[in-house]
This record gives structure tokens, sequence and C-alpha cells, in this order.
């Protein structure tokens, strides 16, 4: 977890623990009318809302990063046959069902991301096991099924309707304990540059998120979905009123692109930039802060085409003004293959609009068997380009054929390799100049959900 001196960014599934707000007794309730006038009250609406927010709990099986205990020779010398290799992970967090008929759930990826077993509570206290339709760690978006009848469902709102000063109701259920409801409004939009990586476009919200409440509900007024609550700012752990959602626009662009493909799918301009500092900004003649300038560009992708070259700045997307590299990111992530985005360029104190469309990112990939026997099975490919941006290197499995080696040793696909032997991996060209090797096992240094483990073949 990232840290930012005493500031933390912290994902809600992943803190200790929120206490449900218990009803007060009758007899101290406020009285509907008051002098013949309505009492002001969000408890219609959240009698209709409640009923849709979930509790979400997991169980993940993760295997014990000790190679030696796949050593059949060393178990057996050492009678550790009946040793077990493997520890259960569990965590807790929300969802909100959006459609009833077909029972989805829409999530957090990191309350279910890798899970083994999914249970889900509705408020009527039954309980079905949810099957993971699919995820997008790079939005934090995951989309659960369940089979059950009588469920309620948010309708879904749109949230690029919201303007600062919103009135919004944060709706989760937190370790089983009862649901929590608090009120606040909408604080800001289009936050980004958090501490979490993947592509950021948050609300913020001073309705008070309380820990654990990952994958519940924003609501509107109206009682419709207009987030999903993500992530807080704690100096402590605790809630401080300044909490985050996932715009429901795009929660529910990445929930049908999970239906239709499987997965999200994403393209790119072809281009990669920086921030705008103030060394950069001197050498340049443009203000600091401002724009991104461009550090490369893929010959023939549509940057190329559009003319775009090393150096240049770009100052809009869309009309919008860019502030930062992770600005021209957030636009290729999170707008649909195929868009057509209108740019502004600056290069040597000239302005210029052109126009490029994201298209999808040609990836090199390689088969296992070709690199080495013992990866039979297993489909490398390089990371996209969001991946290399944030940092990360390696080859990433995009398929394992079930039964093979690879398949038995626990290897998934999503799972990126960073290493084989004692050499470290940076892309599918180094994983392809490995050329096998002559130890009896073949060990892999393996990434997956951000811990490290090693696999041996």
């Amino acid at each position: 977890m990232r840290s930012f001196g005493l500031r933390r960014w912290l994902p809600l599934g992943l803190l200790s623990m929120a206490l449900g707000c218990s009803a007060p007794p009758s007899d101290a309730a406020i009285p509907p009318v008051v002098d013949g006038q309505p009492v002001p009250s969000l408890a219609p609406m959240l009698a209709k809302v409640t009923p849709a927010v979930v509790n979400i709990s997991t169980k993940t099986r993760v295997r014990s990063a000790n190679a030696y205990f796949d050593d059949p020779v060393f178990r057996q010398f050492f009678g550790l046959q009946g040793t077990p290799r493997e520890r259960v992970e569990q965590s807790l967090g929300s969802g909100v069902v959006v459609d009833a008929s077909k029972g989805y759930v829409l999530t957090n990826n990191h309350v279910v991301g890798g899970a083994d077993d999914i249970q889900v509570t509705l408020q009527d206290g039954r309980s079905f096991t949810g099957r993971l339709v699919g995820s997008d760690p790079d939005t934090d978006v995951a989309l659960v099924k369940i089979d059950a009848d009588r469920l309620t469902a948010l309708p879904v709102g749109a949230s690029d309707a919201l303007r600062v000063g919103d009135f919004v109701v944060a709706v989760g259920d937190p370790f089983g304990l009862g649901q929590t409801a608090t009120s606040g409004m909408v604080s800001a939009l289009g936050r980004s540059g958090l501490g979490s990586k993947g592509y950021q476009n948050f609300i913020q919200t001073d309705a008070s998120i309380n820990p654990g409440n990952s994958g519940g509900a924003l609501v509107n007024l109206r009682g419709e979905l207009v987030g999903i609550n993500t992530m807080i700012f704690s100096p402590s752990g605790g809630n401080v009123g300044i909490g985050f959602a996932i715009p429901s626009n795009l929660a529910s662009q990445v929930m049908g692109q999970i239906l239709k493909f499987g997965k999200v799918r994403r393209g790119t301009l072809g281009l990669e930039v920086q921030d705008v500092t103030a060394r950069v900004a001197k050498a340049l003649g443009v203000p600091a802060g401002q724009g991104a300038v461009v550090t490369s560009v893929t010959p023939g992708t549509p940057a190329d085409v559009a003319g775009i070259s090393v150096g240049d700045v770009v100052g809009t997307v869309d009309g919008k003004a860019v502030r930062s590299a992770q600005d021209v990111r957030n636009a290729e992530g999170l707008l649909p293959l195929d868009t057509s985005v209108q740019l502004t360029v600056s290069r040597g104190g000239q302005t210029r609009q052109v126009s490029a469309k994201i298209e999808p990112e040609k990836l090199a990939s390689v088969e296992g068997s070709a690199v080495d026997p013992r990866m039979a099975g297993v489909v490398f490919s390089d990371l996209a380009g969001d991946q290399r941006n944030d940092g990360a290197f390696g080859a990433v499995i995009t398929s394992v054929k079930k039964g093979s080696a690879a398949d038995n040793a626990g290897l998934r696909a999503g799972d990126i390799v960073v290493g084989v032997g004692q050499r470290q991996v940076a892309n599918v060209k180094a994983l392809r100049a490995f050329g096998g090797g002559q130890a009896r096992q073949l060990l892999l240094t393996v990434v997956r959900s951000n811990s490290v483990y090693y696999v041996v073949l």
C-alpha cells in the first residue's frame, strides 16, 4: 500500500472494520409531520436502495512460496507428504445488484479479484455462491453473477450529469454487520493522480464512507446508482470525509465490455507522454504544469499518422485541458475502441489540432513451448502500454492449457512472469532470448495481484 507521509489512499475492502448503525427505538422516531409540514427524510428512498446492496465475502487459496516443497525427493526425505502448501485468505466487501433478472452484481476488482470462493449475502439474509463473470483491475471494476430470485436492482443513473454540490448517499454492508447509509455531497469530479494505479476518473464525496464498504453504492436523491465506492483518503485509517467512487457511466461501460467480450478491450494512440516539469517547460518554452510532453511515438500508429512527434506538447484532449500525463492515459484507457479523439498539440510555439483514432495495441506474443518445452501450453504477451507506463515489466500469461504442467503448477491467465531462473524477464523479447535451460527444474518468478511468488516446472 502506497503511503504519502501521513496520508494514505486506502481501498475500502482492505481496511479492518466498519460499524453499522442500529435503528433508534420506535418511540424516539422523528414524527413524519411537524406543524402540518412533512419532515424531510431519506428513509423512503433508502427503503428502495438498501435491498440492492449486498455483502460479499471471498476466500482465496494462496500457494506457499517455497520451491523446496515442490521437490518430491525433498518432501519424502523430510517426511513432508502431508504438509500444506497453501494458505487461505479471506476478504469482505460490498456489491450492488444492477440486473435483478440475470443476477448481475457490480463490485470492486480488489474485493473479488483472484478469489476461489465468492459468497453474496442479501439484505434479507439469503446467501448465494457468486460466479466472477469478469473484472478489470485497471478501473477496479468487477462483475459477479448469482442465481437468485426476488432480487432488487438499482437503476443506473448518469454520473456525467453530476455537479459539484449535488447531494449523494453512500450505502454499504461492511463485514456483514448491517448496512450503513451516510449522506453528503459531490465534492469534486474527475479526480485522478491518486495513490492507486490504473485509469482514474473518480467522484469525490464527503459522504462518510466507512472502511470495508468497497463495492457499495453511491446514489443520488432519486435512488439511482451514480458511483461504486472504492477508496478513501485517510491519515489514520478512518474516515475523514474524503471518499472516492467510480462513476456509474464508467462502471456500466466496463460491465458492457465484460458481457460482450469477456474482458475490457482497450486501445492506444501509439504515444507515450510525461508530465511537463519546470525543467522540461524551460527547455521547450512552455508553461510548467500544463499539458503532457510526448516522449515516444510508435511508427504506424494513429499518433504517427496524425503527425505527432517527440517533443510535442499535448494541451487538450476533446476540449478538456491536459494537466498531466495521466489525463492522456485516461483518455486512451477509458474511451472505447475506434473512438476519434481531437488533440491540441504545440510545437515550437505553434499550436494545431489533430484527430487520431484509438486502435488496438499490437503486442508481441510467444508460445511457451518455443521458449522451453516445460512451458508448453502457455501463451505469453507483452504488457499493455498502461502497465509499462506504471513501471511494470515482464511477460503476461494470456492463456494456460488445462492439464498442462503449467496449469498443474498453478499458473493462471493474467500472471506476469518477471524472472526465469536467475534472469530477469523484461518482455517477450527477453523471454524468447532465454532459450531454455539445463536445470532439472525451471523456476519462474511470478507476480499476481501485487504479490510475488515462485512456480517450479
